[in-house]
């Protein structure tokens, strides 16, 4: 633990790359194998279920630093961050311990959560008086599920790449499912991924794992650019960006899987896509987006359309899947790759290839929950530009960008192909910001999250409320986000612990990808990705637009 706290504070102490890959591949080196095992699964993003309530933790830390409530709220608003907060007004540790960060998860805190609740304040109380300053730190952390720090899964893959001698390529795809939510990471786990390459991998054939998923890079030039930059639409395959949910389904040795580009298995919450890849042959893996379908048989030539991403997240959100559901909702995979095929790995070849192997597979079988991401032709740059003018009203957000010889890469890079994503400019509107909270990690001493609200009706409507519909906490520069919290800090009305309410005086322009109507939310209204275009520091709080100005944009 003691290691791992200090690991911790390192990377949390520096913004640099190569500092931080250092810091990494020491712990790495010097640590137990189950301790190491745990670590990479928090710093690759696995993140455990709250094992105690943080109501229970913050009255429990409170009495034990013999504060008011008025006070501790007054630190935790000061702070902004309820595990730092505990960790600095608790008194000081009475004893000291030597365990390793893999006991302490699984004798110490992993337990916790089937304690009793007469039994558990003593059992906190006797866990956190061994911990130093920085360790009740992460302890507070891992226990409330909040444990984040500024390093990136492609650091940890690297890390673990150099200590294993094995290429990051390799140790990415064995890193896939390893941060599944209810995963408990082993020794065994941990030297799995530091291993030198078996026989079985090069030659994969029972295994359900899927491949690190390629991710394409933004292009926003001007088109009168785009034949300097890209060359002609001819060295492109071009499809449109859908809106749904990215996933690999897997085929080998008669089973099926289905990996989001999250790491969550999701073949129980799509059993008719499971059923479609049973009638695939061993050995294929496809990538893709699966997406609600309407099937348009009542008119001549349509043979349907992908449905809003609002009629997705209602089969989410579901426990179980009713007959009704599945009729109601029925969604397919749009395929638009091959990654394996006949056993063998594809990935290596021209993106031309694998969409050539890809077609023949989708003709042959045929099946209406497998069909092909259709590619789009046109004879310049401006011809593209114009059909994705109609992106929106198909429900997608504009198009991708694929050069004919790339190879299917490993995340976000530049080495080995490009993929680019074509994505038309967001919807916005201009909305007044009336909450805020502090941000976390290297923004944790500012309010950078932001609640934004709408007017419920036109200037000459008598007694019209703000109403909130949106939160959002990037596009400001560090500039512009310290300026906004000098204004918070002096415009506040009300706290309530780290949110504040504050007096009506910024205007934003956000923009977002999407919008649904939603009965979950106030203004009735739902939208997906906002984030804040600009500060309109041009317009007054009354020029704000409002909810119809809002419900205008829903789709029709």
């Amino acid at each position: 633990m003691k290691a791992f706290a200090a690991l911790y504070r390192e990377l949390d102490a520096t913004t640099s790359s190569l500092a931080k890959q250092a810091a990494l591949r020491r712990y790495l080196q010097d640590a137990a194998p189950a301790d190491a095992a745990w670590a990479v699964y928090f710093l690759a993003g696995g993140k455990p279920r709250q094992l105690v309530a943080t109501k229970v933790l913050r009255q429990l830390a409170q009495d034990a630093a013999g504060l008011p409530e008025w006070l501790f709220d007054e630190s935790y608003d000061s702070v902004g961050d309820l595990a730092e907060t505990m960790a600095l007004l608790l008194p000081p540790p009475t004893g000291s311990h030597d365990i390793g960060l893999a006991t302490w998860i699984e004798q110490h805190l992993l337990p916790l959560r089937k304690t009793a609740p007469d039994d558990l304040p003593d059992l906190l109380r006797q866990q956190w008086s061994q911990l130093a300053l920085d360790e009740r730190l992460v302890y507070f952390k891992l226990i409330t599920g909040g444990f984040r720090v500024g390093v990136s899964r492609l650091q940890v893959t690297q890390a673990l790449a150099a200590v294993a001698g094995v290429d990051a390529k390799r140790v990415a795809q064995r890193l896939m499912g390893y941060t599944h939510i209810s995963g408990q990471p082993s020794a065994a786990d941990y030297a799995a991924l530091v291993a030198a390459e078996s026989h079985s991998e090069l030659n994969p054939q029972t295994s359900s794992q899927p491949y690190p998923f390629f991710l394409a890079h933004p292009f926003n030039q001007p088109l009168d650019q785009f034949d300097a930059l890209l060359g002609t639409p001819q060295n492109w395959i071009i499809e449109w960006k859908w809106d749904g949910i990215r996933a690999q389904l897997v085929k080998r040795a008669g089973q099926v899987w289905i990996w989001s580009r999250g790491e969550e298995l999701l073949t129980e919450r799509f059993p008719e896509l499971a059923a479609m890849g049973a009638a695939l042959p061993d050995g294929t893996v496809l990538d893709g987006e699966i997406v609600v379908w309407r099937s348009h048989a009542d008119l001549p030539g349509s043979e349907g359309s992908v449905q809003p991403f609002a009629d997705l997240q209602k089969r989410i959100g579901r426990k179980t899947l009713g007959a009704k559901l599945l009729r109601d909702i029925p969604v397919v995979l749009l395929a638009y790759d091959l990654l394996e095929w006949a056993q063998r790995d594809v990935r290596s070849l021209p993106q031309s290839q694998r969409r050539e192997l890809l077609d023949t597979l989708l003709a042959d079988l045929h099946h209406p929950a497998l069909l092909p991401s259709p590619v789009l032709e046109g004879e310049s740059w401006p011809d593209l530009a114009r059909q994705r003018e109609s992106a929106r009203s198909m429900g997608v957000e504009g198009m991708m960008l694929k050069q004919r010889e790339a190879p299917y890469g490993v995340g976000r890079t530049k080495e080995d192909g490009l993929w680019w994503k074509w994505k038309i400019d967001p919807l916005s509107i201009d909305a007044v910001l009336i909450y805020a909270q502090r941000g976390h990690g290297r923004r944790a001493s500012l309010y950078s999250d932001y609640t934004f609200a709408v007017w419920d009706g036109p200037p000459e409507q008598p007694d019209r409320k703000l109403v909130p519909f949106a939160k959002a906490y990037s596009g400001l520069t560090d500039a512009e986000m310290a300026r906004v919290d000098a204004v918070i800090r002096k415009t506040t009305i009300e706290s309530f612990g780290p949110v504040r309410s504050v007096k009506p005086t910024l205007v934003f322009e956000l923009g977002f990808e999407g919008i649904a109507r939603s009965p979950r939310h106030k203004s009735g209204i739902a939208v997906r990705f906002p984030r804040m275009l600009r500060w309109r520091e041009d317009k007054t709080v009354p020029d704000a637009d409002t909810l119809q100005t809002l419900s205008a944009l829903l789709p029709g």
